[in-house]
């Protein structure tokens, strides 16, 4: 699990698990922001981290889903999760909190000019789009037909971690963010701090938090309790399509024996069992 070098430098599992703790950091989240809008990070002057909590039995710890919220200095909303395995219903969910957070924050008798700008950034473990090579994307409401932005006040912003490119020593911005996300190696780590002050920043807390034994068993025990979970879910996945594979293949037999056709005939078509044909043919 944990990984080891001769000077006895301890890295935490991966970045992923390390996330909100790295957003806590008012320096790094400063930096990670002004990559995600496409600013300067002296341009982002104040941001207030509104939550990081994770409610350990939820089904978002279950799954290795990590939230941070953050509320900017013009009560721009931006919400922030890593995902670090394939959720199928992504979009769904993302539209979901999105709305939710844009409509949370006008009260009974308040004005539409209370709604401010909401973003939602999704840093992915897994291919969202499988159809092209972009590792980043932001998406807005736009005219079908011209592309004409409609409005901005609702942003998301998707980061595919596992289409990065091969690394280019000129990247900056989000893209060196991602490489960051994705780093796995000690060496990948000290050459983009070298670079970038934010990025070292956000080194120095991962270097901080490996050195915290406590910390250190925690991600431990969640990453474990993330796989652990997901095992069981795509186990159950198999046995409920095992299942509906046998009943379609009994509502063939039975379809073919009202044919005419023979247990033998029948078992060599299908190519299984002739006992398993018979068996089929008892259930129905």
């Amino acid at each position: 699990m944990e990984k080891r070098n001769k000077d006895n430098f301890i890295m935490l599992p991966t970045v992923d698990f390390c996330f909100k703790e790295l957003m806590r950091n008012p320096k790094v989240r400063r930096g990670f922001i002004a990559a995600v809008l496409g600013k300067n990070p002296p341009e982002i002057r104040k941001t207030t981290l509104v939550s990081t909590e994770l409610d350990k039995g939820s089904e978002d710890a279950k799954q290795g889903i990590l939230d941070v919220k953050v509320e900017m200095e013009d009560k721009t909303k931006i919400n922030m999760e890593m995902q670090v395995t394939y959720f199928q219903f992504w979009p769904n969910r993302i539209l979901f909190y999105l709305s939710k957070t844009y409509t949370g924050q006008i009260k009974t008798g308040e004005d539409y000019d209370a709604l401010k700008k909401c973003i939602h950034v999704s840093i992915l473990d897994f291919i969202h789009f499988p159809r092209d090579k972009r590792c980043y994307r932001k998406i807005t409401l736009c005219d079908a037909d011209t592309g004409e932005q409609y409005t901005d006040l609702l942003e998301i912003h998707i980061l595919e971690l596992q289409k990065l490119p091969t690394e280019d020593q000129s990247e900056e911005g989000i893209i060196r963010w991602m490489r960051f996300f994705g780093g796995k190696s000690r060496k990948e780590f000290e050459d983009m701090a070298k670079r970038d002050e934010y990025i070292e920043e956000a080194y120095d807390e991962l270097k901080k938090l490996s050195a915290d034994e406590k910390k250190r068993l925690e991600y431990e025990a969640r990453e474990r309790a993330v796989l652990d979970y997901n095992t069981q879910m795509k186990s159950a996945r198999m046995e409920g399509e095992q299942h509906g594979r046998r009943q379609a293949q009994a509502e063939i037999v039975g379809k073919l024996s009202a044919r005419g056709m023979s247990r033998k005939e029948i078992a060599e078509l299908l190519e299984v069992d002739p006992n398993e044909i018979q068996l089929m043919m008892k259930g129905d």
